[in-house]
Parts: C-alpha cells; sequence; structure tokens
C-alpha cells in the first residue's frame, strides 16, 4: 500500500519496478511492528544474527561480502553534464552513458525478490532545514539501517506532499560484484544509484550520498551548506551552551570529541559536553543573521575498533540498545559482539568478521574487520543534546578545522577573519597513520574533510563559502579556528593528551569568541598565550614548557609547506578562487 499520492514518486517508482522487476513491493512506514517483522525475516534467511537479548536487547549482527567491506573512493562518481562542473577531485561519468551503464548492471536484479520503499527525512520531519529522499533497496539490512539513520514513514510522505523537491535512490545488490560496483550521484538530477554493494556507506543512501555529495550541491544551489562536521554543545557551570561545529579528516577522533567527556576537575566545576551530531552538519543563516546548524541523521554509523570504555564511553554505551553490528567478531561464548581495542581479553570461542571460527587468544588474524560499524540510534546517547530535535538548529558560535600534523601545526590557531577561516579550512592536511593504505606520514590535503563528498567542483565549493561570510556581519559569523591534537617531541611522543583535555582548547575558543582573552599574532593567525590554556590536574602531564613548544609557529616549516599548497591549488585552474590565491600571497608574504 503506497503512502504518498505524490505523482512524481509513484511514477519514479513504476519506472523502476519495470527496470528491476520485484516479485513484491513493500512501503517500509516504520513501526515497530514491522521492523520486528523484518528482523525476524532477516534472522531466518541468515542475513542477521540475533545477538544476547538479555545484554544487547534489540541488537543484530551483520556481514557483508568480504570484498565489500568500505567506502571504493575509485568507484564513487558525480556524474554532471561536463568534467569541469565534478571539479579535479572526483571521478565523473557523463551522465546518460553512466545511467545506461547501471541500468544494464541492475536490469531484472529484482526477480525472485523484494522491492523495500523506504520514504526517509534527512532532518526532524517538516523542518525547513530538512530534505526528503526515497530509498529503493532488496536488503533488509539496509531497511533496518535506515530505520535507525533517518526518520522514516508516513508523516515524511505528509510532509513532502506534492512537492517534487526530494532525492531518489536506488540501490540493487545485484550479486555483489567488485568489478561492476558504483555508487553514482547525478546532482543535477537530485538521484542517486549503487549497485553491486551491501555494505554501510554504500548503500545506505541518506549516509554520505545523499547528506553530503547531494546536499553540497543543493546548499550551493539554495545557499545553505552541508558539511562533513560534528555539532557539540559546551555547557558552562552558568548554565550557558555555545555550540561548535568541527571537520576532521578520519582517524583524527571525530566521533571522540562529539561525545567528549570533561576531565574530572571541570565535570566537578559543573561543565558538561552535549552530542548534537558526530559526522554531518547541515548549516542555514537563520532570522537573527547568526548561522544555525542541524545534524540531518538520526543514528550514528561509528567505527567500531577502538571504542571501548576509556576512548570513548559515551560511544560504547549508545550501541547497547537497538544497534546493527557490521563485520564485527562474534563472541560464542555469550552471544554477544567483540573488537580490537574494547578491552584486553578476546573471546577464545568466536567467529570473526568473516564467519570463520577464531580464537583471540592465539588467533594472528583480526577478529573484527578494521572498518566494522555499528548503527546505533542518537537517542540512546547519554549525552545527546536536548536541542537534538530542535526543528531551528542550535547557533553556532565557532567552526574548527583539524588534521594530524607531528610538527607543523600548532596545537589552535585562530584565523584572522572569514575569508583567512575558508583559507585555513582549504589547505587542510593530515599524515597519514598506519590505518590508511601506503606510506606513513605522507601529507594527504583534504580540505574542510570533504575531499571524497563534496558534490561538484571544489573550486565552487570554496567560493561558496566566501559568498556565505560575505551574507554575515562580522559580529555574527562564527570565528573559524584550527587544532591539532597530533604535536610530537623530537622522540615521537604525543604532547598533548588528548580526548576530555581538548575541552581546554574548546574552553579558549569560546573564550576568543567571547572577545574575553587576547592572543598574539603569528604568520598564520592567533595563537593563544599559553597561560589562557587552564592546565589544572595535567601540570605534571603537560609541563608549561610543553604547553609553550606546541604553541609555537616555525615559520621555516611553513615555507616547507606553501608548495605543496600551491600545487594543491594549481589542480583547479580558474576555478580557484581569487581570495584563496589572495590569502596564500599573504601569508608567504609574512612567513618572509
Amino acid at each position: 500500500m503506497a503512502l504518498t499520492t505524490n505523482k512524481s514518486i509513484l511514477s519514479w517508482i513504476d519506472e523502476k519496478v519495470e527496470l528491476v522487476k520485484p516479485d513484491k513491493i513493500v512501503w517500509i512506514d516504520g513501526t515497530k511492528e514491522q521492523i520486528e517483522a523484518l528482523r525476524e525475516e532477516g534472522c531466518s534467511t541468515g542475513e542477521m544474527i540475533r545477538l544476547n537479548q538479555e545484554l544487547l536487547p534489540d541488537c543484530y549482527l551483520h556481514r557483508t561480502d568480504p570484498t565489500d567491506v568500505a567506502r571504493v573512493e575509485d568507484r564513487t562518481l558525480i556524474c554532471t553534464p561536463t568534467e569541469e562542473e565534478a571539479g579535479p577531485t572526483n571521478h565523473w561519468m557523463e551522465p546518460n552513458a553512466c545511467y545506461k551503464m547501471l541500468y544494464d548492471i541492475a536490469r531484472d536484479s529484482y526477480k525472485g525478490r523484494t522491492m523495500y520503499v523506504i520514504p526517509y527525512s534527512m532532518g526532524p520531519v517538516g523542518s525547513k532545514f530538512s530534505k526528503v529522499g526515497i530509498e529503493l533497496t532488496d536488503s533488509i539490512y539496509v531497511v533496518l539501517n535506515m530505520c535507525i539513520m533517518t526518520r522514516v514513514g508516513k508523516a515524511v510522505m505528509d510532509a513532502l506532499g506534492d512537492s517534487d523537491d526530494w532525492v531518489r535512490g536506488l540501490h540493487c545488490k545485484c550479486t555483489i560484484d567488485p568489478e561492476k560496483r558504483w555508487i553514482c550521484q547525478f546532482p543535477q538530477d537530485n538521484t542517486i544509484i549503487s549497485v553491486n554493494s551491501g555494505y554501510g556507506g554504500n548503500v545506505l543512501l541518506g549516509k554520505k550520498c545523499f547528506a553530503l555529495r547531494i546536499a553540497s550541491y543543493q546548499g550551493w544551489k539554495e545557499g545553505w551548506q552541508a558539511e562533513h562536521m560534528l555539532i557539540l554543545g559546551i555547557e558552562k557551570p552558568n548554565g550557558e551552551t555555545k555550540y561548535i561545529c568541527a571537520a576532521f579528516p578520519s582517524a583524527c577522533g571525530k566521533t571522540n570529541l562529539a561525545m567528549m567527556i570533561p576531565p574530572e576537575g571541570f565535570k566537578k566545576a559543573g561543565y558538561k559536553v552535549w552530542t548534537v551530531g558526530d559526522d554531518i552538519s547541515w548549516i542555514r543563516k537563520g532570522e537573527d543573521g547568526r548561522l544555525y546548524a542541524i545534524n540531518p541523521e538520526n543514528g550514528f554509523f561509528g567505527v567500531a575498533p577502538g571504542t571501548n570504555m576509556k576512548s570513548n564511553p559515551n560511544a560504547l554505551l549508545t550501541t547497547k540498545r537497538g544497534t546493527i553490528f557490521t563485520n564485527v567478531c562474534h563472541n560464542l561464548e555469550n552471544n554477544t559482539v567483540w573488537w580490537e581495542g574494547l578491552d584486553k581479553n578476546p573471546p577464545e570461542h568466536a567467529n570473526d568478521w568473516k564467519g570463520n571460527p577464531w580464537n583471540g587468544k592465539e588467533s594472528t588474524e583480526k577478529g573484527a574487520n578494521p572498518n566494522s560499524r555499528f548503527t546505533a540510534p542518537a537517542v540512546n546517547c547519554p549525552c545527546l543534546s536536548s536541542e537534538f530535535e530542535n526543528p531551528q538548529g542550535v547557533p553556532i558560535s565557532a567552526i574548527v578545522f583539524g588534521g594530524r600534523r607531528a610538527k607543523l601545526a600548532p596545537l589552535v590557531y585562530q584565523s584572522r577573519d572569514w575569508n583567512n577561516g575558508v583559507f585555513v579550512g582549504s589547505i587542510m592536511a593530515s599524515e597519514t597513520t598506519a590505518a590508511a593504505a601506503g606510506a606513513v606520514g605522507v601529507v594527504r590535503r583534504d580540505p574542510m574533510a570533504m575531499l571524497p563528498f563534496c558534490g561538484y567542483n571544489m573550486g565552487d565549493y570554496w567560493q561558496h563559502w566566501i559568498d556565505i561570510g560575505k551574507t554575515l556581519d562580522a559580529d555574527k559569523a562564527p570565528k573559524i579556528f584550527n587544532v591539532n591534537w597530533f604535536r610530537k617531541d623530537d622522540e615521537g611522543n604525543f604532547l598533548w593528551p588528548g580526548f576530555g583535555d581538548n575541552l581546554r582548547v574548546l574552553l579558549w575558543i569560546l573564550d576568543r569568541c567571547d572577545g574575553k582573552v587576547d592572543a598574539k599574532e603569528t604568520a598564520i593567525g592567533y595563537v593563544p598565550y599559553a597561560k589562557d590554556i587552564d592546565l589544572t590536574g595535567i601540570e605534571d602531564e603537560v609541563p608549561f614548557e610543553n604547553l609553550e613548544k606546541i604553541l609555537t609557529v616555525e615559520n621555516s616549516l611553513w615555507a616547507e609547506e606553501v608548495p605543496g599548497i600551491e600545487a594543491f591549488y594549481a589542480k583547479f585552474g580558474d576555478k580557484l578562487p581569487a581570495t584563496l590565491q589572495g590569502e596564500l600571497d599573504t601569508l608567504k608574504a609574512s612567513l618572509k
């Protein structure tokens, strides 16, 4: 039974039914009864494994094909009429050629299968920030994940009404053939098509495909922003809460920061940290002239390995109910899950992420895939902000960029103004860790942490940031900062403890936004005076001279960085905004 009379939706579904030929069609209304029936069906086919319902109520394990465990950037396409519109950082294909390729792969692929129609809202249903999507899929795993990650059901269709402003999404498992696996975005058509994958980010089309690649293009055309940013609130002892958006490349502790627990002394004093989002921010100007952000998602799709009660207790507690675990180790001793870094007690009687017998004490193989995931409802999060469902979003005081640099970037610095902040975001880079394929310590540019997710030419994207800045009064625009938790000494030891102690840096950032502290001007921007970062309780761990060391800006190192920035900028040709070239010229002059 269709949940809508919207003609644009019904005719599009008819076309896709004709293409993929499902045996039956089921509309997803998101009710508890329907979700429970789908879980039962998933368990009966072996697609899902029901975990210990006393220890992990409503939790399930799922395994994807061993060739299908991560995002595939070289098979993720932006399909615009010209290659220039997609830009030098995206893989491109001409739309008509791509549709033909995809339809040839997808044709008849639902024969013997059910088509599930998922109407979903990115953002609170009916908010002016929110956008609607329809995903067609032949995977129960996708349905159950989308019911966690987005708002699903008839209310979404009611809010949309007869509008044609919705994102079309078609997912076909096909045969999970890696040679025919494609995740394709058509920004001008509001369309996403994914074939031959059954894994997370490739098939939960509301995630990066819609919430960033399509939405970044929509935001460009409509005057708002879709950004790869967490949103957190810091509540001070006087009860006042200020909000920060922050962007980091992978392996820089984004989820840990979003769910941070204040250090003991700060907690006792009454400081609290509230999570609005751990991954994506949609940002618009409010009626008062300030920027407001919502998290368009309704759940967390987090990396499991390394998540534990020390690194991120709030994330671990969030997974204790209603969660789907993908590609983790199955602990057969008590029918629960395990992954590397969870604790020091790997199960001896278990199945690894591929389903093979595994003994953690004896095996040299990993029990969980390094990119194994949990999909957990946001409502479970102990530090979830009371503003999470606010349709107006939260007002943003500061925007923070960050990366992993052993020597170059100081612990924190503030940009001179909005355009200089856009420059700081555009030159963001991280040194590769062992987690990434290839050499360790190689500098990878990842502007605004959007390199794999920007749905159009990044030169135009930077210009869009600059244009947004022009609409903001200087006193209402968020201040822009850069942080680096990863400075090392000459022996390779981290100089800053990170985790909850990062709150000390965020409080300095908020003090700067409020004009409460001075800073010293350097060639790259404003750096704190060491005395203004509160080291109470970690004086032994971070001696004052170490703090001064990680706040230094070495002009010679920055001068060595400049050619890398110039080479990166050169890729954009005349699409590089003149404003950014001017910022680079200013940097070069001040380094002399």
